[in-house]
């Protein structure tokens, strides 16, 4: 009897894996390799601080050296989140975390595509300045500059004389938010960190508990206490999905009991067994909430607590039928060209973070044996990520536009990037100060391609109906933003490997002589 089940799982394996090289060998064939090699490049195109001997993106220099000198702390160094200069640590924080998580699920298609290291890397530059900003145990630096001056000015980071004043939370003026998801980011990297690099990790791991704790005892969001926040990064969702997000990433790194319990008995109260949600997003997290707590189902230890859990998985699986167009009512809008859309505004960040949730959901239904049962049936692992490889397609070309979304990829990307740094000429070839509003005057409103390719930035994307214009002024759908890229990193590196396997599988034998 136990031979037949063994037999019939197997079956079920090759079943499964033959269904996923007829999707790769039966679509358009993209160069996913190529595509995550590009996606880990751009984060050092975002890089603020003192740059590294390594450095890849020869345009860019060193920036922001002073940042935190008004306040007589060193926050030097992290990632401009987007087109500007203002370091914004809730949508930093949450590239860390993904990336990290990318990392965790795919880390070993990436070392066989020779960017582990590249991956690495980006993560501990996020990391360095978590460190670095988390000053003592109750005080988090959230921000260095401001948007509302910052934009007023179109110059290179390294040229900025815009404000750098920093911003933090600390007890009396409570975050939340950004000190839980920056908990989760510094969690999620520790288990990254735990082989390669234990004394770091071990580091990493003390801050996000202490973080944690701060968030849960000093409860309220950061936009009220780092307003100038506002209307660039404001905490729609509150802060209770940030807390539970953190206790899940802190439960997987420490397999503390305390976590988990944390997660189960603030899942109604938090909104994390309550809230059906059709979006992921630096601001929004119950999606991977729930998907990490659905996921724990697989393991026995965890089946005493079954009832909540299953709970979680009922909402993650709103989610995942909502993005399939398989619930009877709320599904998740497509273009006419198949592409999820949730909003105008950098439509692309959804894109790539239902196109990651998706594959690892794909992953864990196809380790046990399960299909997703959705209002308009069964729906089996091979199904998600298909759909997950039908978005990605999508970014990297096969679209009406038949343009790549991923820029540097393919031979039709977006030329002009609503992007300070990329629009001016680098200072590597003009050392000259280009002023706040010579920038503007110079640079912004030229039709010329930017003279600097931000290669593997993914932009906001096209409308709803598969409409873009690639235009600087255009900053819904050309700017490009971290968190963007960070999500597609993972879902790169699975394709890639799928693709190697397929393509090893049909290379014809060669008879040695």
């Amino acid at each position: 009897m136990e031979d037949n089940k063994k037999q019939g799982i197997v079956l079920q394996q090759w079943c499964a894996l033959l269904s996923i090289f007829a999707l790769i060998s039966s679509s358009q064939s993209f160069d996913y390799g190529d595509a995550l090699s590009k996606s880990l490049l751009y984060f050092e195109s975002q890089r603020s601080g003192r740059l590294p001997y390594n450095q890849r993106v020869t345009w860019r220099h060193h920036s922001g050296l002073t940042d935190g000198l008004e306040q007589g702390v060193d926050l030097v160094g992290g990632y401009y989140d987007a087109g500007d200069n203002v370091k914004f640590g809730l949508p930093m924080a949450f590239t860390i975390t993904m990336l990290s998580w990318g990392v965790i699920e795919y880390g070993g298609e990436m070392e066989e595509a020779g960017e582990y290291k590249h991956a690495l890397e980006a993560i501990k530059w996020g990391t360095d300045y978590f460190i670095k900003a988390h000053t003592h145990p109750n005080v988090l630096w959230g921000e260095v500059g401001d948007g509302f001056t910052d934009h007023y000015c179109w110059q290179r980071p390294e040229d900025m004389t815009t404000s750098r004043q920093a911003y933090k939370v600390d007890e009396n003026n409570p975050g939340s938010d950004i000190a839980g998801e920056t908990a989760a980011a510094m969690a999620a990297a520790a288990i990254v960190f735990r082989k390669t690099n234990p004394h770091y990790s071990g580091l990493l791991l003390h801050h996000a508990q202490q973080l944690f704790e701060l968030g849960d005892k000093y409860r309220g969001k950061y936009d009220e206490s780092i307003e100038v926040v506002k209307g660039h990064y404001t905490s729609w969702s509150g802060y209770m999905d940030e807390l539970l997000w953190a206790a899940l990433w802190l439960y997987k790194a420490t397999n503390n009991e305390d976590y988990l319990k944390y997660a189960l008995n603030n899942a109604q109260a938090f909104g994390g067994t309550t809230w059906a949600i059709k979006e992921f997003s630096w601001d929004v997290k119950y999606a991977g909430v729930q998907i990490i707590a659905s996921m724990l189902l697989k393991e026995e230890k965890h089946k005493q607590h079954m009832h909540i859990l299953e709970q979680y998985r009922s909402k993650a699986e709103f989610y995942i039928c909502a993005c399939l167009d398989k619930n009877n009512v709320t599904n998740v809008q497509r273009t006419p060209g198949g592409l999820l859309y949730i909003r105008q505004w950098n439509n692309m960040q959804y894109v790539s973070n239902a196109a990651f949730l998706l594959t690892t959901y794909s992953d864990y239904l196809q380790a046990t044996h399960q299909n997703l049962t959705c209002d308009k049936g069964q729906v089996g692992p091979q199904e998600l990520l298909s759909f997950a490889k039908s978005q990605v397609d999508y970014i990297l070309g096969s679209n009406p536009t038949a343009m790549s979304y991923l820029v540097g990829y393919g031979p039709k990307y977006p030329q002009r990037l609503h992007h300070r740094g990329a629009s001016i000429e680098s200072y590597k070839r003009n050392k000259g100060f280009i002023g706040c509003t010579e920038g503007y005057d110079s640079w912004y409103g030229m039709h010329d391609p930017n003279p600097n390719v931000l290669v593997g930035a993914l932009v906001g994307g096209p409308d709803g109906n598969d409409g873009f214009r690639d235009e600087r002024w255009n900053y819904m759908q050309t700017e490009a933003c971290t968190y963007n890229t960070a999500t597609l990193v993972g879902v790169l590196a699975k394709l890639d490997r799928l693709e190697g396997d397929y393509l090893s599988l049909n290379q014809p034998l060669i008879a040695s002589s």
